[in-house]
Order: structure tokens, then C-alpha cells, then sequence
């Protein structure tokens, strides 16, 4: 009994300071929103929503230095090896770095392709341009930022993450106000913001990192730091993820271009209950990071109890915060949806299809769980397969089939894609389980 309440408070120890670092992303775009918005021309606002619109989807895609980190990681650190522990970190910060230089030197034809793909009008896009050559020189920062955070979340540590997610953004809200109210720069000053932060908040977790391990300790011996299994299981992983990752982008991104098909109100009310889904995910993602720090330091110490019962307790409070979500959207929902827009005719689509943002978190809870517990396991692999076959075999298919339902087949296929995903991780972990299970007898 003792052992299952620790493990109750060390998920929340691990999974709440991950919600509120996760929670306070959005608000900094709000804060851009504003400052924007109380400019004299409009085009500013849809420069910085566009060329923004753009990062959100080249850093999620790289999101994957984080979740790989995270899972090497804590099974370093469940197995108490400190020496690879420093090592994953050295090597995921050189393929940060790596990846980093390549988007710099790449970053003309990625704002072409970008820009051809948005096809904004004359008037927004040398704006959004401007915008965007700023900000891509963010990319080593928050890049570097992502594996630092990962590491940390891997050595159990969540209070880290959430200083550095908060230092970042609140200096870079306090840019923004510097820069655009007070010495009256546009979408540049914007854009400055956002770097310098990037790389205030990447500075304040080095420092994070210094304190937590001796210098002395960091230093490495080069035939270990350049292990080739090493190395190749590393980029195996986050290859993987990286795969995985797309494929969602991929899903919300063709939801958004086939949702905009039915006209602007049903664009915008989609869009407004899709910040219902994402701030849901938000905070049940919290509850993913504990699982894969908990999960990784399990394997990593061959603790079968901890493994178990970190399986279901997370599990538990997945459930428990995702039926809140239900709840509150079931009995709340038309209030929220009033209080971000007051166009009648964006509120009476967002009521109709309401329904299946009450039903979603109960049933997108699971896949954001198990999301967790594979990369605490490093089972990277089956994870592309999972969302590989959820998209093809499911989404497509049943978005096609149901297109006479208009924007309700939308909602059912992305509901379906949701729940495959579960359906197939859930699979895959109960045909992985013995073999885990032995080894960790």
C-alpha cells in the first residue's frame, strides 16, 4: 500500500509541472495575438499567424529529440549508469546542432516551399518573410532545448523542464511588449523575441545542467561518446519517431485543408473546438511524460514492480482527467465556445459538432498514454508502425467513405484514427508484455 501511494504522488510529482509547461505554450501565442492585433494594420497579425503557423509545424516535427532523449535516458538512469546518461546527452545535443545547420543553410527553400504551400496573398507574405528569416535562426536553441528537457525528463526531473518552458516564454512575452509597444517594431520585433528567449531559455538550462551534474562528470572518453550501437540506436529511434511524428502533422494538417472545404464558419468552428482537443492533449500529455520516465527507469533498473505499477497508475489518472475533460465539455462546452467567438454563425456549427470533442478525450486518452510508455520502452519502431497503419488503413479510408456526412465524417475519421491508435498500441504492448515482463524478472 505504501509503495502504490508513493507511486500516486510520484506521478503527479512527474506529470504536473509537465501540464503546466505544456499549458503555458498557448498562452504565449495569445500574447503575440494580442500585440499584434492592436496594431493599425491587420496584415501584421496574419503575417506573424501565418509564418508562426509554419515553426509550429517544423519544430513538433523535431519533437522527436525530445521524446527519443527522454527514453534513453531513463533507462539510463533506472540502470544507474551515469557515464551513458552524459552520453546521450553530448549525442543528441551534436544531432541537434546537426539538424540545426541544416536548417540554416536550407532555410531559403524551406520558406519557399513553405510559402508556395500557404499561397498568401501580396500584401501578408513579405511580411510573413520577414518573420520567418528572423526566427529560423531560433532552430539550434529550441532544438538543443528539446533534447535538454527530454534528458531531464529521463533522469526523473520535471521541476527543470517547467523552469526553462517558463523562463523562455516569459521572456519572450516581455520581448514582445520591449520590442513592439515600446519601440514600435512590427513583425520583426516579434520574431526578435522569440530568438533571443529561444536562446535565454537554452542558456538557463545549460546552467540547469551544470547544477545537477559536476562538470567533472561530463567529461567522457571519446571511443564511448562515439560507440556506433550507440550512435545507430539513437538515430534509429528517432528516425522512427520522426516518421511518426509527420504522420501527424500530416493528420491535423489534411483535417484543417478538407475542414476549410465546407466554407469559413465551419473552418473557424472547427478550429475553435480543435483547441479544445489541444489543450485536452496538453494536459493528458503530462501524464505520458510520467509514463515514459517512470516506464524507462523500470526497464532500466529491471524493477518489474515499478513497472507495474507505474503502468496502472498513470493508466488511472489518464482515465480519471480524461472523463473531467468529458465532463466539463459536456456541461461547459456551448460556454466556452461563446466565450471565444460571438459570430452566430461559427457558434451554431461549433454546438452541432461538439459531441465528438465530449467523446474524444475518452477516447484519444489511451494512444497519449501509450505514446508515453513506448518511448520510455524505446519501442520507437512499432510506434511508426502504429501510427503508420492508423492513417492509411483508418483515417483516409473512412474520411473517404463518409464524405456524404461532410464535416461530421471528418470528425468520425479523425475519432477513428484516434482510437486505432489505441486499439493497435494496445496490441503491440500486450504481445510485448511477457517478453518484458521475463527480462525483467
Amino acid at each position: 500500500m505504501n509503495n502504490t501511494r508513493f507511486n500516486h504522488r510520484q506521478v503527479w510529482q512527474l506529470a504536473l509541472p509537465m501540464i503546466i509547461a505544456n499549458i503555458s505554450t498557448p498562452l504565449l501565442g495569445l500574447v503575440d495575438t494580442a500585440v499584434m492585433g492592436h496594431l493599425d494594420n491587420a496584415s501584421f497579425l496574419a503575417a506573424v499567424a501565418l509564418a508562426g503557423l509554419i515553426f509550429n509545424f517544423l519544430f513538433w516535427g523535431f519533437g522527436f529529440l525530445r521524446m527519443g532523449t527522454a527514453g534513453l535516458s531513463a533507462q539510463a538512469f533506472g540502470a544507474n549508469n551515469t557515464l551513458e546518461l552524459n552520453a546521450i546527452l553530448l549525442r543528441a545535443m551534436v544531432l541537434a546542432v546537426s539538424i540545426s545547420f541544416l536548417l540554416l543553410v536550407f532555410q531559403q527553400s524551406i520558406a519557399a516551399f513553405s510559402f508556395y504551400l500557404i499561397n498568401c496573398n501580396d500584401s501578408i507574405e513579405p511580411l510573413a518573410q520577414q518573420y520567418f528569416y528572423i526566427r529560423i535562426w531560433s532552430a539550434p536553441a529550441c532544438l538543443c532545448q528539446y533534447v535538454i528537457l527530454g534528458w531531464f525528463l529521463g533522469r526523473q526531473n520535471t521541476t527543470s523542464p517547467l523552469l526553462i518552458v517558463v523562463t523562455t516564454n516569459a521572456c519572450n512575452i516581455c520581448l514582445d511588449l520591449l520590442f513592439v509597444v515600446h519601440y514600435g517594431m512590427n513583425t520583426e520585433g516579434v520574431a526578435l523575441a522569440s530568438v533571443l528567449a529561444e536562446y535565454i531559455g537554452l542558456i538557463f538550462g545549460v546552467l540547469l545542467v551544470i547544477r545537477n551534474i559536476p562538470v567533472s562528470s561530463l567529461s567522457l572518453s571519446w571511443p564511448h561518446l562515439l560507440q556506433a550501437d550507440k550512435i545507430k540506436a539513437m538515430l534509429l529511434i528517432n528516425g522512427h519517431l520522426f516518421v511518426r511524428t509527420l504522420c501527424l502533422i500530416f493528420t491535423f494538417s489534411f483535417f484543417t485543408v478538407q475542414g476549410a472545404k465546407f466554407g469559413s464558419a465551419i473552418l473557424a468552428a472547427n478550429a475553435i473546438l480543435m483547441n479544445f482537443q489541444t489543450f485536452m492533449a496538453y494536459a493528458l500529455d503530462g501524464f505520458a511524460h510520467a509514463a515514459e520516465a517512470l516506464i524507462g527507469r523500470a526497464l532500466g533498473a529491471k524493477n518489474k514492480i515499478l513497472f507495474q505499477q507505474s503502468i496502472k497508475t498513470t493508466a488511472l489518472w489518464s482515465l480519471l482527467v480524461a472523463l473531467l475533460f468529458t465532463l466539463t465539455f459536456n456541461f461547459a462546452g456551448q460556454d466556452i465556445i461563446n466565450s471565444l467567438t460571438h459570430l452566430t454563425e461559427v457558434r451554431e456549427p461549433a454546438y452541432e459538432y461538439l459531441p465528438w470533442l465530449i467523446a474524444l478525450p475518452l477516447i484519444s486518452f489511451s494512444s497519449f498514454l501509450l505514446d508515453g510508455v513506448f518511448i520510455g520502452a524505446t519501442l520507437s519502431r512499432q510506434m511508426r508502425d502504429c501510427i503508420l497503419l492508423s492513417l492509411f488503413l483508418v483515417f483516409l479510408p473512412s474520411w473517404y467513405y463518409t464524405q456524404d456526412l461532410a464535416n461530421h465524417g471528418l470528425w468520425l475519421a479523425l475519432s477513428l484514427f484516434m482510437l486505432m491508435r489505441t486499439l493497435i498500441m494496445l496490441g503491440y504492448y500486450l504481445y510485448y508484455q511477457r517478453s518484458i515482463m521475463h527480462s525483467l524478472a
